[in-house]
């Protein structure tokens, strides 16, 4: 019998995952903004002509290298709590508690549609990258192998993280204000953008302390030619240390998201909905309901 149960989960939620997918893609305006995301290191990669500091490395790899680290990031830390609060304030959650299998089916759904944003991102970067700005590609198959266990691991550190931050905001729009700033501030300091080592030692060590950082070192082992090890602080591309990393944010991100969203699901009523809805309709959406 759950066996049984278990493959039924798994067709519905491909079925809508498939589904939401093609939503995705039919839509201008969150392909638009996919689209924007990608443009944005391009055109710093062609524009910004300085190589990176010790080596004749161009910049512009370096900066495709940790744009692909920030898309993958930005999947699980803007993107997953916008849809899981969106979804909750349009009774998406309460319905599932009425659907047999509506959660599993549900969470099954939206793996498929982060990885199918996630492999769509990545190829379309690299590839405008490597067409438009003779950026980087792996140099050989355990370059390519290093790509996707970074990438994975990388997804699997955020999107549980993102699920946990999205179980516990009000609303959509302080979803947005209170994730974009940290964002922001981790795209900067994480070595993304310009080699870390240009950052104050504090910095450094604030920036280890999350998940970017280490993606982006490992999708740079992945891109780049050795000679960027210049650039890096320890000398060497420490992939063991990404590994142990990411992993473990991977592991604290399950711990919080699996409590937290089975506590939202379970706190969600018709009166609590009602409530934000006549919130929101009255302009008070920024405060929660008790």
């Amino acid at each position: 019998m759950r066996g049984t149960e278990t493959r039924r989960y798994l067709r519905a939620g491909t079925r809508r995952g498939v589904i939401e997918l093609r939503q995705l893609l039919r839509s201008g305006k969150e392909m638009g903004g996919h689209l924007v995301n990608v443009l944005v290191p391009i055109v710093l990669a062609v524009t910004v002509n300085d190589a990176v500091p010790g080596t004749e490395l161009p910049m512009g790899h370096l900066m495709i290298a940790g744009f692909s680290a920030y898309l993958l990031f930005q999947l699980g830390m803007l993107n997953i709590p916008q849809m899981l609060v969106t979804e909750r304030e349009e009774g998406a959650l309460l319905r599932l508690r009425a659907t047999p299998g509506g959660i599993p089916a549900y969470l099954i759904a939206k793996a498929l549609l982060i990885v199918g944003m996630a492999v769509g991102s990545l190829v379309l970067l690299l590839t405008a990258g490597a067409l438009l700005a003779d950026g980087p590609l792996p140099a050989g198959p355990a370059q390519w192998l290093t790509l996707v266990w970074v990438a994975v691991l990388g997804l699997l550190a955020v999107v549980p993280l993102g699920a946990a931050i999205g179980a516990v905001l009000p609303n959509p729009r302080e979803a947005l204000a209170l994730i974009m700033l940290p964002s922001m501030v981790l795209l900067v300091i994480s070595g993304t953008m310009f080699p870390s080592t240009r950052m104050p030692q504090i910095v450094q060590q604030i920036a280890a302390l999350f998940p970017l950082k280490w993606m982006a070192q490992g999708l740079r082992s992945a891109l780049l030619p050795d000679s960027a090890l210049a650039a890096e602080a320890a000398g060497s591309w420490e992939l063991p240390m990404v590994a142990l990393v990411l992993t473990a944010w991977a592991v604290l991100g399950f711990l919080l998201a699996v409590p937290l969203l089975r506590r939202t699901t379970r706190r969600e009523s018709g009166s609590r909905l009602a409530g934000r809805q006549r919130k929101a309709a009255m302009g008070g959406a920024g405060a929660p309901v008790a």
